[in-house]
């Protein structure tokens, strides 16, 4: 469910405030943002490439789900460790907060793909979804500190576009990928190359099994489910 900004329900009630976000991504920080959830971006990143099973598209939600714990354990350690300090508004850390991480992969034709590498990849990737639809598998995890209370899941969609993706060319012959780049679109930094939000690829869109939040990489209706859940918890463990 999706609320105007001027009703929308304090989801983060009783919980500790502000978010911790462990991630840079401009649509994740956009989508809290309309959920009206005040947060912290504070980024450590790992190395990606040494978690998970790439070749098994059957456990693609356990790649995402184990992607976010991991990410979630090293920021966490740093955070303790008081190397973000100068990152937090207070320069301290609270005695109680919460930190989201998430993760993303694309799905396409039993192949997993995850951010394009290269201008050229980004080209491929966006050539075979004018032939197949890709699916998208976003996770979400959310810690409780100190106590560790951790609470996960994922969500899918599957985007549907018209043939014309492929075949897009502007007056002056540059195909979708490079009008993109020109126009600064981040699309080597989006799981699969994908940017549905963009006017350039939403022209071409034909339509989506799931959500646009879910594919734009933090599903709205899953953080809300997980925040009730870690409420839960936390009042079962006596710390609300």
């Amino acid at each position: 469910q999706v609320f105007p900004l001027s009703v929308v329900p304090d989801l983060m009630k009783g919980l500790p405030k502000p978010l911790i976000l462990g991630s840079g991504s401009f649509t994740r920080k956009l989508i809290l943002k309309e959920m009206g959830i005040d947060f912290v971006v504070i980024k450590r990143p790992i190395d990606e490439k040494k978690f998970g099973d790439r070749e098994n598209t059957n456990a693609v939600q356990d790649l995402v789900l184990t992607l976010a714990k991991a990410k979630c354990e090293h920021l966490v350690s740093e955070l303790i460790s008081g190397r973000c300090n100068d990152e937090l508004t207070s320069n301290n850390l609270p005695s109680s907060y919460l930190v989201l991480t998430g993760d993303q992969v694309v799905t396409l034709n039993g192949k997993i793909l995850e951010k394009p590498e290269s201008t050229e990849q980004a080209r491929e990737f966006c050539n075979g979804y004018a032939d197949s639809p890709p699916s998208t598998v976003g996770s979400c995890v959310i810690t409780h500190i100190p106590s560790g209370i951790q609470v996960s899941g994922y969500d899918t969609s599957t985007i549907y576009f018209n043939s014309t993706i492929s075949s897009d060319r502007s007056n002056d012959g540059k195909d979708l990928v490079d009008q993109l780049l020109e126009e600064g679109a981040p699309i080597l930094d989006c799981a699969g190359g994908l940017m549905i939000e963009h006017p350039l690829v939403k022209k071409h869109l034909q339509r989506i099994d799931g959500t646009e939040d879910s594919v734009m990489g933090l599903s709205k209706r899953l953080v809300s489910e997980l925040m009730e859940e870690m409420r839960n918890k936390l009042i079962e463990a006596k710390m609300l």
